[in-house]
């Protein structure tokens, strides 16, 4: 029987067989101003993460990227630039759910910077939006995929 190694949430390894994944395409996005990242903040674990999340079925993924960050921020997205993508398995313990995700990564930019409070924020487990100096950033800052967030980072102009 085939096993799939998953990326657990709250750290290490779950392994599922395929048949108990979900499947999950999901954007993300990258919003920069005055060498500052916008990340949001996941208390339970202390890390933080992109804003973004699932697409719906049959929604494009632009539209997807500017719904999530409109829901996760309260900033509308003007223009997109599509960064990179990568393929992930990953539990996601507190559903007890195992996911196949292909995360596409974008460059945001914004009408405005006006954040919407963090008690508005639409999301499970972001509780607080930052914005996080560049300079500062590690891989292991974040809740999943530092190195490359990083990489795309030294990508952009």
């Amino acid at each position: 029987m085939i096993m799939i190694d998953c990326n657990a949430f709250l750290g290490g390894i779950k392994t599922l067989p395929p048949e108990k994944l979900v499947f999950r395409p999901a954007v993300y996005g990258l919003i920069l101003e005055d060498g500052r990242l916008l990340l949001g903040y996941i208390s339970t674990t202390g890390k933080y993460c992109l804003p973004g999340g699932g697409v719906e079925l049959g929604e494009p993924l632009e539209a997807a990227l500017r719904r999530e960050i409109k829901e996760e921020t309260g900033l509308e997205v003007t223009a997109a630039q599509y960064l990179g993508f990568k393929e992930e398995f990953f539990y996601y313990d507190p559903l007890d759910e195992g996911f196949h995700s292909f995360l596409f990564f974008y460059r945001c930019h914004t009408h405005s910077l006006d954040l919407i409070p963090d008690d508005q924020i639409d999301d499970a487990v972001v509780a607080s939006l930052h914005w996080v100096p560049l300079a500062s950033l590690h891989p292991d800052q974040f809740q999943c995929h530092g190195d490359l967030i990083l990489k795309l980072l030294k990508l952009l102009p």
